[in-house]
Order: C-alpha cells, then structure tokens, then sequence
C-alpha cells in the first residue's frame, strides 16, 4: 500500500485538524492527545466537509439535568446537522453497525525523510477499444 507524506507532526497541535488531499481524496488528519488519526472528510449523511465540525466530547446523562464529559475531543462533530463520528475509528456514534467515514492509519516517523519525493504510477494499455489499467 503506498504511503503518503502529508505533513509534519507539528503542524498539527493537540486539539486540531489539518485537511490534506491523498489521492485525489479530502482527508482530515486529527490530533487527539498527541495521537494522529485520519478520517475522510465527507459525511455520509449530505457531503458536509467534517473537517469545519468542531471537535468534542461524549455527553451521557444518568438523569434529566445532570450530564458528564468523557473522551474529550475524540468525536467530530459534522458542521451540518450535527451527526458525530468517532475520530480514532470513524463510525458514527448513533449507529456504528451501519454508518461511518472512512479512516486510514497513521504513523509519525522520527526520521527526517529526504526528496526527491516520487509519485505513483500505474501501467497503462490499449486494448482493442479498451484502457486498462494495471494496479
């Protein structure tokens, strides 16, 4: 699978966000902690760019009035209509069996990685009236 440099660690802070294209794809890079973890940046609900939502906490309630926080900055919050999904895995947190956004792994590598950077390429044919690609 190819790896793809999309920016150094400290351009993202704790608590932030970085919108990247890999592959012709919006990725948001999130940092959460001081992890980095990348979701794609389309709802599945309407195409909102998740990367504008802010990101929160889980709110529960034990009863009517009284509410506690936990995993502080580990949901995004779509910018739309408020759909959340989970940062580190991408499922929705209403209905995760069924709804998610796409994630990708992540690594920070501690060594500096010199260019000339290279891009990838993919045979390409003609076949009678056909393009084929090999991947």
């Amino acid at each position: 699978m190819p790896r793809y440099i999309v920016a150094e660690a400290a351009e993202i802070p704790e608590g932030k966000t970085k919108l990247v294209q890999v592959a012709g794809r919006e990725i948001g890079v999130f940092n959460v902690g001081g992890k980095f973890f990348a979701i794609a940046n389309r709802c599945p609900h309407e195409g909102a760019s998740l990367c504008r939502g802010r990101m929160v906490g889980l709110m529960a309630a034990d009863e009517p009035g009284r509410y506690r926080v936990s995993r502080e900055g580990e949901l995004v919050r779509c910018p739309w209509h408020g759909w959340e999904f989970d940062i580190r895995t991408g499922k929705s947190w209403c209905d995760p069996q069924r709804t998610k956004v796409r994630s990708f792994d992540v690594s920070v590598e501690s060594e500096k990685i010199e260019g000339p950077y290279e891009i990838e390429t993919y045979p390409v044919s003609v076949e009678k009236r056909y393009i084929v690609i090999d991947a």
